[in-house]
């Protein structure tokens, strides 16, 4: 045995072969591992929940902050200019939010006359589709009798009247919601100016109050945070003004009414997620198929669409990639 230990050590070169493990001592370490990772997962799955739950309670007074933050991204880069030119910084804030605020009511001021001047021509034109769909469904093929459909029309508005004082009931039982809107708006408000008058502080103050080590890194990671939602509310804007455009121009060359409110309700709607987009369109196509009639109402369909596509497809991702570029 010993002449053959020496030969195999000679031939090899005196490889030196690792021992063999068991296999249960392998089994036991791969459960080992999946139990910690296991319980690893489950504490975090814990944490979340409960971090949701506490969220959920403060979600009142964490909402105006949210809100705030994105407001003060929109109007950081006009407070900077103000800033620029030796504005007081609380002058500088007051300023800024009094032209955001004015700008806003032009706008309504611009799209009301529209609005108050063409809706009642849509209410008779809606009144006239009614009256021509009573008219098709007596004709052929359906030949319905002249009761049976105005029975019918008189139930559905019987259950849109029901509908609109069941509303108007919610709304008036509503009015502590109401209330809590409107003190949430002022907090909002409150905060946005704070914000912009002493946000420029907060990331010294943080740096002290976590210590230096540490406060580096919050720095780093609060500054990455707020460019990123920065210039993601920035490209989502660029976005929806690029689309409210077109869409707008795609009405006007159609002929449909009040052209201007659905692009600006349609440049509004964009930054409200999955449902914006679609309320906005379906709008435009609803003002003009009772407006103009149905090729007319195809044709809005297919301007929405085909503009949602290529923002979906090409404009919204080159725009949020390079911001994401800028800030990574």
């Amino acid at each position: 045995m010993d002449d053959l230990k020496d030969s195999r050590g000679d031939s090899t070169g005196d490889v030196d072969y690792p021992a063999r493990i068991d296999r249960s001592v392998v089994i036991g370490d791969s459960v080992r591992r999946v139990s910690v990772w296991s319980l690893r997962i489950l504490f975090i799955a814990v944490a979340a929940y409960v971090g949701w739950l506490i969220l959920g309670q403060l979600w009142r007074g964490v909402l105006p902050v949210i809100l705030a933050l994105i407001v003060c991204t929109v109007l950081s880069t006009p407070n900077m200019w103000l800033r620029k030119l030796k504005f007081p910084p609380a002058l500088a804030a007051v300023t800024t939010i009094i032209i955001f605020f004015a700008a806003i009511a032009g706008v309504f001021w611009l799209i009301a006359p529209s609005i108050a001047r063409q809706s009642q021509t849509l209410y008779y034109q809606v009144f006239d589709g009614i009256l021509s769909v009573q008219l098709w469904l007596q004709g052929d093929p359906f030949n319905l009798d002249a009761n049976d459909v105005d029975n019918f029309f008189n139930e559905v508005v019987g259950w849109l009247q029901n509908q609109a004082g069941t509303i108007a009931g919610e709304i008036f039982s509503g009015l502590g919601m109401a209330t809590s809107v409107i003190i949430t708006l002022g907090v909002v408000l409150v905060l946005t100016f704070f914000f912009l008058k002493d946000g420029d502080r907060f990331l010294s103050w943080g740096r002290q109050a976590v210590g230096e080590t540490s406060g580096w890194h919050l720095t780093e990671l609060l500054t990455r945070a707020w460019n990123t939602l920065a210039g993601f509310i920035r490209a989502q804007a660029i976005v929806s003004a690029v689309d409210a455009v077109f869409i707008g121009i795609g009405l006007v060359i159609v002929g449909v009414p009040m052209a201007f409110a659905l692009s600006v309700i349609t440049f509004v709607a964009w930054f409200i997620p999955i449902v914006g987009a679609f309320t906005a369109g379906a709008l435009a196509v609803i003002v003009a198929l009772v407006s103009l009639g149905f090729t007319e109402a195809v044709i809005v369909l297919i301007i929405v669409v085909a503009v949602q596509q290529l923002e979906g497809n090409i404009l919204s991702p080159i725009l949020q990639s390079k911001r994401s570029e800028e800030h990574t």
